[in-house]
């Protein structure tokens, strides 16, 4: 099975208490000895997952100088969720399906960050197109802050004919986008519903909108005219949240 780099105590924990199995090795910076660094210890003792004691400077190397924290796990990848897995566990659930799709967001920390919001909002998965999207490395992880091990990320060849199988199943797709006068607040947002955000700037692309059975806006009452597409997503998965919760 393929090995990837995590980061982060966070995220290092989460994997150790839900997929401990997943864990191969752990390697900490040398120097700290605090409660957080002792608890991620015992757990990994307890699993038999082996650890080793660093230089500040090998795990800046493992992760490419990003912001590790002083912990590092070599980790097996997560079972892939394919596009036709998708499909079916969508076709065979019995609550209504909740999707989020992110059309061209390429930013690992905004993929990340929305991740942990799905997980928080309640979202089935998370889908993105092969082409042009954030990969699901190092960063992106730890800034899911260990979402990344709940909600998957599922990447279709084709994200128009990915939206017209799932519209055949009864999701329909809201999209966001500034060039519409209806609020997210005036939209049924409470059945079977796939969220589509698209890239800060550009926005969805043109055929994913016409694949859109809805559009709507957050109003904005300020100076500026947009948010970070991950701050809008919150925004968006919680209206949808609140609705299901009262539909329910």
């Amino acid at each position: 099975m393929a090995q990837r780099i995590l980061f982060g105590w966070h995220a290092v924990e989460a994997l150790l208490e839900h997929h401990p199995e997943r864990v191969v090795r752990i390697q900490f910076q040398q120097g700290r000895d605090d409660r957080r660094r002792k608890h991620v210890r015992a757990l990994a003792e307890s699993f038999g997952v082996a650890m080793e004691e660093c230089h500040r400077r090998t795990l800046d190397e493992l992760t490419d100088g990003e912001n590790h924290q002083g912990i590092v796990a070599r980790v097996k990848a997560a079972p892939e969720v394919r596009e036709a897995d998708l499909l079916e566990r969508l076709e065979a659930s019995a609550r209504p399906p909740f999707l989020l799709v992110l059309d061209g967001v390429t930013d690992p920390h905004n993929l990340g960050a929305c991740l942990r919001t799905a997980d928080a909002a309640g979202v089935d998965a998370l889908v993105v197109p092969k082409d042009h999207s954030a990969p699901l490395n190092g960063v992106a992880i730890k800034v899911a802050s260990g979402a990344a091990e709940s909600v998957p990320v599922v990447r279709v060849t084709n994200l128009a004919r990915f939206m017209r199988q799932c519209r055949d199943l009864g999701v329909w797709f809201t999209g966001t986008t500034g060039d519409t006068d209806t609020t997210i607040y005036d939209l049924d947002l409470s059945g079977p519903l796939g969220l589509v955000m698209g890239a800060e700037g550009a926005g969805m692309r043109r055929l994913t909108r016409e694949h859109c059975d809805q559009l709507g806006n957050l109003p904005m009452a300020g100076m500026v005219s947009s948010l970070n597409v991950s701050v809008a997503t919150g925004v968006c998965l919680f209206e949808a949240r609140r609705q299901r919760l009262i539909a329910s």
